[in-house]
């Protein structure tokens, strides 16, 4: 089979053994005639003009496969008409539950609150886990794992999922219930995908109906967010902490007002990364079952972009 590798030529020797290894009957190929291709691998900053890529060419392709967990920067491309599999990485996944195990715990032990000068805080005791409640936005493949994992450390967690996706174990709220799922929240994780349902999802109503200093984690998407409104919410002491790892704009810019608030802590977008030793596996997999016209693995629902 002939795959094109439309991704960042940045990746290529990165990904390039790892892909062919894993897939060794595949000719993997940077450009073509895009008639002759019968795959696509993707990720976003293709093609490096800028420009959206046309997929109307491509009439041969019977999977673009991309890298990225997110498809919000292809899903809507109008032309195209091609299966689309998201990026569901076992390696991304740990990393992801990592980062939200981190985060939560710093926050639940109220590290910030020993500073280095002196002074002997013996008072301050933090609750033990299962004290502490927890709510995670978004029950998908990641969020399901971060939810588990925060459930066996011993956190009273509930996941909310806008389509209800049950976690085994868990209460997990529906979408009516955000409010409910908003107000037990002392620690938020945010794992929800960018779409039109979830864009500001975060505003002045909904972060009011934290309780008074939760905490914030999210590793997910920066458009679920309503800056000014978070910087005020903090501000009040409505929120006590932001853990924020996306953004709306990226690289955030040095002026941007979180990178000077005491209650904010900027990450890099360095939450999870998707691991060519760990993805590459994903990918051959669905190249194989896209030439046997097998189900695919991680489809994208376009009505719901994602």
């Amino acid at each position: 089979m002939r795959v094109l590798f439309a991704a960042p030529s940045k990746g290529w020797d990165n990904w390039a053994p790892h892909l062919r290894a894993a897939c060794p009957e595949m000719e993997l190929l940077q450009d073509g005639e895009p008639g002759s291709f019968d795959a696509l691998i993707y990720a976003p900053g293709y093609p490096e003009s800028g420009e959206p890529l046309d997929f109307t060419p491509f009439t041969r392709a019977r999977l673009v496969q991309s890298l990225w967990a997110g498809v919000e920067r292809i899903v809507g491309n109008p032309t195209l008409t091609q299966p689309l599999c998201r990026m569901v990485d076992p390696g991304l996944q740990a990393g992801m539950v990592e980062y939200c195990l981190g985060w939560t715990m710093r926050a639940h032990l109220g590290m910030d609150g020993y500073a280095q000068d002196g002074v002997w805080r013996n008072p301050i005791v933090p609750p033990l886990a299962p004290e502490r409640r927890v709510t995670v936005l978004g029950t998908g493949a990641l969020g399901g794992a971060v939810a588990r994992a925060l459930k066996a450390m011993g956190f009273d967690v509930a996941g909310w999922s806008a389509s209800g996706r049950a976690v085994e174990g868990m209460e997990v709220l529906p979408g009516a219930d955000l409010h409910a799922a908003l107000a037990r929240a002392e620690i938020l994780v945010s794992l929800l995908p960018d779409t039109p349902g979830t864009r500001d999802l975060l505003d002045a109503g909904t972060l009011a109906l934290l309780p008074s200093g939760a905490t914030i984690i999210n590793p997910g998407r920066g458009t679920l967010i309503v800056e000014d409104d978070l910087l005020a919410a903090l501000d009040r002491g409505q929120v006590g902490m932001a853990v924020l790892d996306v953004f709306r704009t990226e690289p955030l810019p040095p002026e941007h007002p979180f990178w000077a608030h005491p209650r904010v802590v900027v990450t890099p977008h360095i939450a999870a990364d998707t691991r060519p030793s760990t993805a590459a596996p994903i990918v051959a997999e669905n190249l194989r079952r896209a030439m046997d016209g097998r189900p695919l693995l991680h489809l994208v629902d376009r009505a719901r972009g994602y």
